[in-house]
């Protein structure tokens, strides 16, 4: 069984996702890349073991709810504990697209992946969490989001709107869950990263991966006094 603070980050094969993973791994914890494809997986753990940091990969699917039982399974198994949770896999399919001509399955695509996916990950790890009396949730959002940002954004109007509506739905996933987990404590909060040079933010973004990583890694390792139910980007709070 582990002694270290164990941290599971889905989509951590990649992009954001592997940065929170080297930064938490560099703080010390033992962490475990989530992804669908191992081979994916295993490079990026290659990668990042040749830094000295220890790291696995566990494959899952987010929406096969069996196979995120198994891999919840495993961690109980072969460390018999889970401290930390990102939900960090998502996917954008309809950028630019009109909500007026958006198409339903790429809708439901989308929710399956970024809400439904992160609502199964987290049924399933709160009562490992609970044993414990410690856990940190950190819900991967978007400012894109916000009811204040959709609002005020008249020059992206209703595009993309799969991707913002699923992370509006992630926002209020995060407000519920910690009404249900903060006394067990469990800290349960969502980031907007900002635009990021990743695949999905394109090269020309304003923050590095580094940069885009640091709330993530802030939340996950906060203190007994640390926030929780919250939103935030460069830790600070801001608007849902």
């Amino acid at each position: 069984m582990n002694s270290k603070r164990v941290a599971l980050i889905t989509g951590g094969n990649r992009g954001i996702g592997k940065e929170i993973a080297r930064q938490l791994a560099q703080k010390g914890l033992h962490v475990i890349i989530g992804c669908r494809s191992k081979e994916k997986g295993r490079q990026a753990v290659f990668e990042l073991r040749s830094e000295g940091l220890e790291l696995e990969v566990q494959v899952v699917d987010l929406q096969d709810p069996g196979s995120i039982d198994a891999i919840v399974d495993r961690i109980r198994q072969e460390h018999g504990r889970l401290d930390v949770l990102i939900n960090n896999a998502g996917i954008i399919l309809d950028r630019g697209v009109s909500v007026l001509d958006v198409e339903e399955d790429v809708m439901k695509e989308t929710l399956e992946t970024n809400f439904f996916g992160a609502l199964r990950m987290i049924q399933a790890v709160v009562p490992l969490m609970k044993e414990q009396g410690y856990g940190r949730i950190v819900n991967m959002s978007s400012g894109l989001g916000s009811f204040e940002v959709m609002q005020g954004l008249l020059g992206l109007k209703g595009s993309s709107s799969a991707y913002r509506i699923s992370k509006t739905m992630l926002n209020a996933l995060t407000v519920l869950v910690d009404q249900e987990a903060a006394a067990y404590g469990i800290q349960t909060n969502a980031v907007c990263p900002g635009r990021v040079q990743t695949d999905m933010g394109g090269t020309d973004a304003p923050l590095s991966v580094a940069e885009g990583a640091d709330t993530a890694v802030w939340l996950a390792t906060a203190g007994e006094d640390g926030p929780s139910g919250g939103y935030f980007r460069e830790r600070k709070a801001i608007s849902w």
